[in-house]
C-alpha cells in the first residue's frame, strides 16, 4: 500500500513538473491562454504582472472545495496535491524563463501543447489531475442540462474567447491550436500508440483461416458468433490483434483459402495481455 502511494503521488508530481514546464516557458512567454484556469492565469499575469501560480491557486482551490461538497470524493487528495504543486511549479519556473524559448508563436504553441498535454496525461494515468476546467466544467453538468463535454468546449471556450479579446484573434487562434495538441497528447499518454491492429474476419472458411493464422503468425485468434442481418444465416466471425507488421501476412492467409472473405483492420491504440505489453501491476499507473 505505501509503495503504491508512493509510486502514485511520484506520478502525479513528474506529470506536473512536465505540465509546468510546457506553461511556463512556452505558453505564458508567448501570450497563448490555452483554456482552462492556467489560460485565465496567463491573461491575468499579463495584464496586471500577477503570478500565473498563485492565481491558478486562488481559482482551484475554491472550485475544489466547491466541486468536493457537491460532487463528493471523487476529487480526492491526488487531486489537490496535482493542483497545489501546478501552481508552486509554474511560479517557480516562471522566475527561469525571464525570455522566451522561442520567439515563433506556432512553434510555443506546438511545444507548450505537447509538453502540458504529456504531462496531463501523466497525472491521469496515475490518478490524479490538476483540477482546473475539469472541475468547473463537473459543475455544471450538474447544475445545467449540458453534458461534462459540453461544459467543458464551454470553459476552454470562454478562455479562449477572453484570450481573444485581450490579445488579438491570431493569439487566441494559437490558443486554439495548443488545446488541440495537448489533447491529443494526453490521449497518447493515456492511450498508447496505434501500434496495433485488429483484424475482424467473416467467412465461410473460418476453421482453416483461423488454424492458419495460430500455425503461421502464432496469434490468438477468437471466434465470434454473428449473424447477417438480410440472410438471417448464422455467421462465425473471428477477431485476431497483430502488429502492422503482420497486417499483409494476415491478408495473404485470408486470400489464400477465401477470397470473398469480408476482413475489417482498424487501429487499436493499446494492447495488454500475452503477446503484447503486460498487465501494470497494482503498483503502477491506473
Amino acid at each position: 500500500m505505501a509503495r503504491r502511494m508512493v509510486l502514485g503521488y511520484g506520478g502525479v508530481l513528474l506529470g506536473v513538473v512536465i505540465t509546468a514546464l510546457g506553461v511556463s516557458f512556452f505558453l505564458i512567454p508567448a501570450k497563448i491562454a490555452a483554456g482552462g484556469v492556467s489560460g485565465l492565469a496567463t491573461v491575468v499575469y499579463h495584464l496586471t504582472g500577477f503570478p500565473a501560480g498563485v492565481t491558478m491557486l486562488l481559482l482551484n482551490v475554491p472550485l475544489f472545495i466547491l466541486s468536493w461538497r457537491v460532487l463528493g470524493s471523487m476529487f480526492g487528495a491526488r487531486t489537490l496535491f496535482g493542483t497545489v504543486a501546478l501552481s508552486a511549479f509554474v511560479d517557480l519556473f516562471n522566475r527561469w524563463a525571464t525570455a522566451p524559448m522561442t520567439e515563433d508563436l506556432l512553434l510555443a504553441a506546438i511545444y507548450g501543447g505537447v509538453l502540458s498535454g504529456i504531462g496531463l496525461g501523466i497525472a491521469f494515468r496515475f490518478g490524479g489531475s490538476t483540477g482546473g476546467t475539469d472541475m468547473a466544467a463537473q459543475l455544471l453538468a450538474r447544475f445545467f442540462p449540458t453534458s461534462v463535454g459540453q461544459a467543458l468546449l464551454f470553459v476552454d471556450g470562454a478562455v479562449i474567447a477572453l484570450a481573444g479579446a485581450v490579445f488579438g484573434l491570431e493569439l487566441a487562434m494559437y490558443a486554439l491550436l495548443a488545446v488541440f495538441i495537448s489533447a491529443k497528447a494526453i490521449d497518447v499518454v493515456q492511450e498508447g500508440q496505434n501500434y496495433a491492429k485488429a483484424c475482424l474476419i467473416i467467412s465461410d472458411h473460418p476453421e482453416p483461416i483461423g488454424q492458419a493464422i495460430m500455425q503461421q503468425l502464432e496469434r490468438g485468434v477468437t471466434k465470434l458468433q454473428g449473424q447477417g442481418m438480410y440472410t438471417r444465416q448464422g455467421k462465425e466471425v473471428l477477431l485476431v490483434i497483430v502488429s502492422r507488421m503482420e497486417i499483409a501476412a494476415i491478408k495473404r492467409i485470408v486470400a489464400s483459402i477465401d477470397r470473398r472473405a469480408f476482413v475489417v483492420i482498424h487501429d487499436v491504440h493499446e494492447v495488454l495481455g500475452e503477446g503484447f505489453r503486460r498487465l501494470p501491476d497494482a503498483a503502477g499507473p491506473q
